[in-house]
């Protein structure tokens, strides 16, 4: 397996993960899928999403795989008006990830960063390493501290 920058980033903050790879089907690169891959619940593996909001700018949000985002919530919760998920085709130039593989520990620059509070539900959860077919398995307190994420309601419940 190849070291990735956010395993990287994370081996020399010295906080441990296990990688946990699976398989890529490019035509189905769900987190539930992902998740039925790796044997987790839903409610561990999360999927990383991209917006703009009208004043902070790029954000970043973790959510469960199975979730989907409530963007009113999210406006709210990022003291925005209004948010909307960037395009695709600018995922790579704006974060350095791929869809399919992106992780919220090191993109190009530090955006702020939010995660979902059903994440309190687990001691671990899954990230994207930063490369389709390998999530990262980490204690989720070490991941809100390393990336200084807020941890709110960002889900349709």
């Amino acid at each position: 397996m190849i070291k990735t920058n956010a395993m990287r980033m994370l081996d020399k903050a010295k906080i441990e993960y296990e990688p946990k790879e699976y398989e890529v089907d490019e035509n189905d690169l769900s987190g539930v899928s992902i998740a039925q891959k790796i044997g987790l619940p839903y409610g561990m593996v999360f999927k990383t999403l991209v917006a703009r909001g009208d004043k902070s700018g790029i954000i970043v949000m973790c959510i469960p795989c199975d979730c989907e985002i409530d963007l009113k919530k999210a406006a709210t919760v990022t003291e925005n008006k209004k948010i909307e998920m960037i395009h695709v085709k600018d995922l790579l130039s704006l974060t350095g990830y791929i869809r399919g593989g992106c992780s919220p520990i090191g993109m190009k620059k530090k955006f702020p960063t939010y995660i979902d509070d059903s994440s309190g539900s687990y001691e671990k959860i899954t990230i994207s390493a930063g490369i389709k077919g390998c999530q990262l398995l980490l204690e989720r307190e070490k991941l809100v501290q390393f990336t200084n994420a807020q941890v709110c309601s960002l889900t349709q419940k």
